[in-house]
């Protein structure tokens, strides 16, 4: 996979203040349960896609602000990834700080926040220079599409076009991301596979011990049956040699 350097230089105002930024903005995570629900999965699953790799940092909703000395330059998006910065844990994500801005970033749209997705925020990644920005529809109720995808091109979002079978495909991240029953699935090309979580991946692979188990036991069986009939078929033919010497 590339590594997005991304290296934009961002104007920023120097000040010996110390710390303004706030960790919080004192907003939901998410509009809904639903949305916390996809939200939380989808975070779980990036995070344990890229585990190793420890030059990826995956987050959501954290702080980010983006000039330095105006603390009300901050944005939140739902889900960011960033390459090149480290995993190490963070309360704000601060862009003159980590060198950078996230290199992909998407938003969970709703009844309120649909149309700042799609203008004032969009813009905003835009300028930034930002490379992926997705959005995410969980309703079905208010965007365009429910999954949406735009790639930077000359400093514009240029929409991407959905594959044949509706999936909208990051460059940056290497991924696919489909809508399956409203919720979200992601696949790896790569390694032909759907990404899971570290909860999924453990019950699959207590799934799989299981049918080994049931398929062990199964062969197991099937040898004692047939051992049993080979034994039965060999004290058959005995008896028949047996009663044709007499």
């Amino acid at each position: 996979m590339d590594t997005y350097k991304n290296e934009r230089n961002v104007p920023y105002a120097p000040t010996d203040t110390a710390d303004l930024y706030p960790e919080t903005d004192g907003k939901p995570m998410a509009a809904s349960d639903f949305h916390l629900e996809i939200l939380i999965w989808l975070l779980q699953m990036l995070k344990a896609h890229f585990a190793q790799m420890p030059d990826v940092y995956v987050s959501g909703d954290i702080l980010t602000y983006y000039t330095e000395g105006d603390p009300r330059a901050v944005v939140a998006p739902d889900v960011l990834v960033s390459f090149g910065i480290g995993q190490k844990q963070r309360h704000t994500y601060k862009v003159w700080e980590e060198g950078k801005v996230p290199d992909f970033v998407m938003e969970f749209s709703s009844k309120t926040t649909y149309h700042n997705d799609l203008t004032d925020k969009m813009d905003l990644y835009a300028t930034l220079g930002i490379p992926n920005y997705l959005l995410y529809d969980a309703e079905a109720l208010y965007l365009p599409s429910p999954l949406m995808g735009f790639q930077l091109v000359k400093g514009v979002y240029v929409p991407i076009p959905p594959s044949v079978d509706g999936g909208v495909h990051s460059d940056v991240l290497g991924l696919d991301f489909y809508i399956w029953d409203r919720r979200l699935g992601v696949y790896d090309p790569v390694s032909e596979q759907w990404l899971q979580t570290p909860a999924e991946q453990q019950a699959a692979r207590a799934e799989d011990a299981e049918a080994r188990a049931e398929d062990a036991e199964a062969r197991a069986e099937q040898e004692t049956i047939a051992r049993q009939k080979a034994e039965e078929e060999v004290e058959r033919l005995r008896e028949q040699l047996a009663r044709s010497h007499i």
